[in-house]
């Protein structure tokens, strides 16, 4: 067995975009691969056959990331395939030129162009789509203009490129940069007279849209705003015949996170976030079509995510979650330390379909069948089906992996804090030896409200082929255990620091075999805020590497795409109602206290947590004298360790290895 090198993510496959054809005999889905000679990310669509049992590869132009089922052996797919369309991209114009591939054999030809910037479509029938594209409410769109207004119109785009005017909240948005006056927009497309009509407002924003069976209807969730998003949202009917839009909100405020057709019914699952804020588990939820009898078919002890939030760093690309089929919803949730597909009825009737451990990281489901994207064990990503429970691999892209890298496996433990259960696992190092000491590294994961589970990831795999100890718990403030549970609203740094810190006290008396003199700490996000908080309350870590974290909460509220509701959300307080508060939150306050020896890693477009997050914290402990560094990514977001710039991610790593290389060995 070898040795699993600090590249050799690079070479794995990351599987998304499952889609099964409308016969159920294909299932197709989007391939990722890295080619780090170009730092850059190759996709192909591939095929699984159901009858032949066999995988085949559809497309090879390396930029395919999204397709639908046209018919049961066509395939349609967004592209940019010559150098007329890319020159006319240059040019400012907003369209989208659609693909199709026979899975019979033949090249991919032409289908049709949409003078849209296309996020989605869906055939209504076989001249009409439903189509929902970006909108500038401050950008014309150059192709419906001509001769001098066009001339014009180019002119000011090009006198604007170098300034941003901001007039509303958020005004950009992780991983897709300024957002100010810009939409997520309803359209009807008719191919054949190329005719768009807008269905929703220029300042509405949609977040969902499904068509019913007979596609008629569409159910909506949306925003309207002009200064500040909202944390609450609508739900719409649209009726195509009669061209009417209907709002169907039950209350005046909900979050919606889902809507769809279930029989005669209207599904939808939200919260009111009255109990347990922004964070509050969403309940399943059917009214009529006109919007009455809307009622609450869960249980109250229903108490779970409706999405997959058990954490890893191989993954690329996303998959569907929830989806009706026939009878039933069929959706995920995270439990404990694993996520699973479960399906609900009209009443209310909820089934877990599948048993096993793991992550679910995207499902399809068409007539009862059954395929899913998942980490099952300490496998990578590969393609299932699932029937009647029972789960069979159908695909080998990453057995490699399992068959010639040395792997350590999670053991896991629990214990109790405050008379909360807190599971947690230990990595040992993959040669350990008894009678050895070793390093070890704390990792914290990001949220709060994700978890831990004992799938692949590769960050802490290589550490431990590097001889290091990794563990790592789901404090306080995690996913998977209900509301109470992720419920610390106010309580930052306090309860889960207590969790955190009782856990690595555990570790350290449970596992002579760690160097307590050589220990160190980690983590993202809000494991970044926590690694921050953690070196200004102990000097237990001999190093730290704090990502993309959180240091200041009034500098986060205010520059950030979520920090206005999400600062306050959490912290219980505003910057006006409580400054001290939220100053006693935030880890620089206690930055004079800080010893341990702390590397920052940050990305400049991480509008998540903006690079002055990490600035802060840098400077303060430079000015204190702590050995410190920054390594500042450019043109990388929040998403540098899971899906950044394959050289990128490379450097991230070597910087992190590197600095615990240098204190704790």
């Amino acid at each position: 067995m070898e040795y699993l090198k600090l590249d050799d993510f690079t070479k794995y496959k990351f599987l998304s975009g499952i889609r099964i054809s409308p016969n159920s005999k294909y299932t197709g889905f989007v391939l990722h691969e890295m080619d780090v000679d170009e730092n850059k990310y190759l996709s192909n669509i591939h095929i699984y056959n159901e009858e032949t049992n066999k995988e085949f590869k559809l497309t090879s132009l390396d930029e395919e990331r999204s397709f639908i089922w046209k018919d049961d052996n066509t395939i349609l797919f967004p592209a940019m395939r010559c150098k007329k369309d890319k020159e006319r991209k240059e040019k400012k114009e907003d369209f989208t030129v659609y693909y199709e591939i026979n899975l019979n054999g033949g090249e991919a030809t032409k289908a049709f162009e949409i003078p849209l910037n296309v996020n989605s479509i869906e055939f209504i029938d076989g001249d009409n789509l439903l189509v929902t594209a970006n909108f500038n409410h401050n950008k014309p769109n150059i192709k419906e203009l001509s001769g001098e207004d066009k001339e014009n119109a180019l002119k000011k785009i090009e006198e604007d490129k170098d300034y941003e005017v901001f007039d509303e909240i958020p005004f950009w948005g992780n991983g897709i940069g300024v957002t100010n006056k810009q939409r997520t927009r309803l359209y009807l497309y008719n191919l054949k007279d190329k005719k768009t009509t807008p269905i929703t407002d220029e300042f509405t924003d949609i977040s969902s849209v499904k068509l019913n069976k007979d596609k008629t209807k569409i159910v909506i969730v949306s925003s309207s705003y002009t200064d500040k998003y909202p944390k609450n949202n609508d739900l719409y009917l649209y009726n195509i015949e009669t061209n009417l839009l209907n709002k169907l909100s039950h209350e005046e405020i909900f979050n919606y996170t889902y809507g769809d057709f279930l029989g005669d019914k209207i599904i939808f699952a939200g919260k009111d976030m009255k109990s347990y804020g922004i964070n509050e588990n969403p309940h399943f939820y059917v009214m009529d079509l006109d919007g009455g009898n809307a009622h609450k078919i869960t249980k109250d002890e229903f108490d779970y995510g409706l999405w997959n939030s058990v954490g890893s760093d191989c993954r690329y690309g996303g998959s569907t979650s929830i989806k009706v089929d026939r009878d039933y919803l069929y959706f995920i949730t995270t439990e404990g330390d694993s996520s699973y597909i479960n399906r609900i009825d009209e009443n209310g009737n909820i089934e877990k379909l599948i048993d096993n451990k793991g992550s679910i990281d995207g499902f399809d489901v068409q007539n009862g069948n059954i395929k899913f994207i998942g980490l099952r064990g300490i496998r990578l990503q590969e393609l299932y089906s699932l029937e009647n429970k029972i789960e069979t691999r159908l695909t080998s892209f990453n057995e490699w992996v399992m068959t010639n890298k040395k792997i350590s496996k999670p053991e896991h433990l629990s214990f109790e804090s405050d008379g909360t259960s807190i599971d947690g696992w230990i990595m040992k190092p993959v040669d350990f030896e008894e009678g050895k000491t070793y390093p070890a590294i704390l990792n914290i994961h990001g949220g709060p409200k994700t978890v831990y589970g004992e799938v692949f990831y590769h960050e802490m795999q290589y550490w431990t082929n590097e001889g290091y100890a990794v563990f790592f718990c789901n404090p306080r403030g995690s996913d998977g255990k209900g509301n109470e549970f992720s419920d610390i609203r106010g309580k930052y740094g306090t309860i889960d620091y207590d969790d955190i810190m009782r856990f690595t006290d555990l570790i350290l008396e449970r596992y002579a075999f760690i160097d307590r003199e050589k220990v160190g700490v980690t983590g993202g996000s809000y494991g970044g805020f926590m690694t921050n908080w953690i070196i200004g309350h102990t000097d237990r870590f001999r190093a730290a590497a704090s990502q993309r974290s959180i240091s200041n909460w009034f500098s986060f509220f205010g520059t950030t795409d979520i920090g206005y509701y999400f600062a306050t959300d959490q912290n219980a307080t505003t910057p006006w109602d409580d400054p001290e508060k939220l100053w006693f939150h935030s880890p620089m306050k206690y930055a004079d206290k800080v010893v341990t020896p702390t590397l920052f890693i940050h990305s400049n477009e991480d509008y998540r947590c903006w690079l002055p997050e990490g600035l802060q914290m840098f400077t303060s402990l430079k000015y204190h004298g702590v050995d410190s560094r920054l390594c500042m990514f450019k043109g990388e977001n929040h998403e540098l360790s899971r899906s950044g710039k394959p050289k990128h991610r490379i450097r991230r790593l070597e910087e992190i290895t590197n600095w615990f290389e240098k204190y704790l060995k």
